[in-house]
């Protein structure tokens, strides 16, 4: 079946990953191209792209979340103010493991009829509104491996603290409808506000709302930090609370 060959290839490729970064198991999903979340995604940022715009007779999508090991989340929450090298290796690192993951899949697809396309795992965003033009991290909420929280990340079962991933196919692949539900401590029930007191951008607010400006400026600067590491403007301080590692609720 094609899912289990897909399923195998984002396994395969994460375990045999040749980074400094460790990661534990990923996560895999698939959502149909009708899915009613994509014009939603339209709707609230007409950049967006669909599946279909991706690739022309597109019929399903494939997600995956790479969470990283326990170290990096854990080097990160060191010092407030000062992002761990290794939480900006693993990001340059995983950009790239991602970038390889969407290539075996499509090559693995393509080998067997299914035309799939993909689009770079980060940087695809407007520089002036910041929106990207393709959400990974949305695609995945379509998909099912996880929800938003206060902080704007996606909180699946295995936390937060890693990297999402998609890819198009026009293939069908077996949906499992995933049952809606909250994952952040903040929006279930009020109980953490560890994601804004942890932005060094004070970025993030009770409402929801982000400054995605002031978080592009600290980033930009971290950036400047970790030039030599290749594209390093991450931070993810608000990514080592209580659901770094695991679904808060």
């Amino acid at each position: 079946m094609l899912a289990d060959l897909i399923a195998e290839t984002v396994r395969s490729g994460v375990a045999q990953a040749r980074t400094v970064t460790r990661y534990r198991d990923p996560l895999i999903g698939f959502a149909r191209v009708d899915d009613p979340g994509f014009r939603h995604l339209r709707a609230t940022n007409p950049g967006h792209w669909l599946p279909a715009d991706l690739l022309a007779g597109a019929r399903s999508v494939v997600a995956y979340f790479v969470p990283f090991a326990p170290e990096v989340v854990e080097a990160n929450s060191q010092r407030p103010l000062r992002v761990a090298r290794e939480w900006a290796l693993a990001y340059v690192e995983t950009n790239a493991l991602l970038v390889r993951l969407a290539d075996s899949l499509i090559q693995r697809l393509a080998e067997r009829g299914v035309r799939a396309a993909a689009e770079a795992p980060t940087h695809n965003f407007d520089p002036v509104s910041l929106a990207s033009g393709w959400s990974h991290k949305s695609v995945a909420v379509i998909a099912g491996l996880g929800s938003f929280g206060l902080h704007q990340m996606v909180i699946t079962d295995s936390g937060c603290a890693g990297r999402f991933g998609s890819v198009v196919t026009d293939a069908p692949l077996p949906i499992v409808e995933a049952v809606a539900r909250q994952r952040c401590r903040y929006l279930d029930a009020g109980s953490c506000l560890e994601c804004i007191h942890a932005c060094p951008a004070s970025a993030l607010s009770v409402s929801g709302a982000m400054d995605k400006q002031a978080c592009w400026t600290w980033l930009q600067q971290v950036a400047r930090e970790f030039e030599a590491l290749g594209t390093a403007d991450v931070c993810g301080k608000c990514s080592t609370g209580p659901c770094a590692l695991s679904s808060a609720v």
